[in-house]
């Protein structure tokens, strides 16, 4: 456990030069973007002087630099800054949030896994017939194929002609179906590339002659031997695409009204409010971090051989 305990304390600790830079890409990118967030909140009819007031209620006629302190400051006592459009505290606006967004991510990636792991074994055991080239013409296709394309088109189907599922919003369990299918189309077309590619090479192995040769069942010699020995690349793209589906929903979730942290980025994108954007932006960041640092404690469970001193 103390190897455990010990290569996590070194990389969180690596994470954190990361962070304060994803803190200043942030900070002065987010005030690159063209328009003034005083005049949006005051209004296109409002006078030079309550602009004027705005700005400076809003720290914005602070030098930059002295901007950025200030934020840094207040990021160390956890505090992220209130939204300039609802004046609510920007950790209450994520929070609220926060569910709905982490509901859609885990869903579409638990499908992507199952389903890439599961066709990907189907395939490898199967090379260069006419399954494993329908398979691999449905993964270019789920790769190719835009997000928001392929999410009306589900609506189309399934809401407009059919009536099985609801179009947007998020009113139950049938809501989260189209969203996750359409999350999930891009990642299980990787991790059946990864999954096929990864099997295909662990069967080419010696131990899977000699497993065969003791006469073990086929199923055993693909899931005991076959499948844990190449896992440890599959798990890696699982924990990569959590961390992409968790930030890259922004599309899912505009196209299907789905009340999360995506639609709540573009919101504050247009509205121009500083705190949301950064402290969205925080937290796909660090998510991103804490997945990596889970995939990473897992190869030693998958594989017994990796150890952590």
């Amino acid at each position: 456990m103390t190897g455990y305990l010990g290569f996590a304390l070194r990389r969180v600790l690596a994470s954190i030069p990361t962070l304060f830079g994803v803190t200043l890409i942030v900070f002065f990118m987010v005030r690159l973007l063209p328009g003034d967030p005083a005049r949006l909140l005051a209004g296109l009819l409002a006078s030079q002087q309550e602009v004027d007031r705005i700005r400076a209620q809003l720290g914005l006629t602070k030098p930059l630099i002295v901007q950025y302190g200030i934020f840094l400051v207040h990021l160390l006592h956890g505090d992220l800054g209130r939204s300039t459009v609802t004046q609510a505290p920007v950790t209450a606006e994520i929070a609220s949030r926060l569910p709905q967004t982490a509901l859609l991510a885990a869903s579409a990636t638990v499908l992507a896994g199952v389903l890439g792991i599961l066709s990907g074994i189907v395939v490898s055991t199967r090379p260069y017939t006419p399954t494993d080239y329908l398979v691999t013409v449905l993964a270019l296709a789920g790769v190719s194929i835009p997000v928001y394309w392929l999410g009306l088109m589900l609506m189309l189907v399934f809401s407009v002609f059919l009536h099985l599922l609801p179009a947007g919003g998020y009113s139950g369990p049938k809501s989260l179906i189209l969203p996750s299918v359409t999350l999930a189309a891009f990642s299980l077309a990787i991790i059946e590339r990864m999954t096929r590619s990864s099997m295909l090479e662990s069967l080419r192995q010696d131990y899977i002659r000699t497993a065969r040769a003791k006469g073990l069942a086929e199923r055993l010699v693909v899931f005991r031997h076959a499948l844990r020995n190449a896992l440890i690349p599959v798990v890696t793209v699982i924990g990569l695409q959590f961390g992409a589906l968790f930030g890259g929903a922004i599309l899912t979730e505009t196209t299907f009204a789905w009340p999360g942290i995506g639609r709540l980025l573009v919101s504050a994108i247009t509205a121009r409010d500083y705190p949301v954007i950064q402290g969205v932006v925080l937290l796909f960041a660090v998510t991103f971090l804490l997945v990596n640092l889970v995939v990473d404690l897992l190869y030693g469970y998958i594989d017994p051989r990796i150890k952590y001193g």
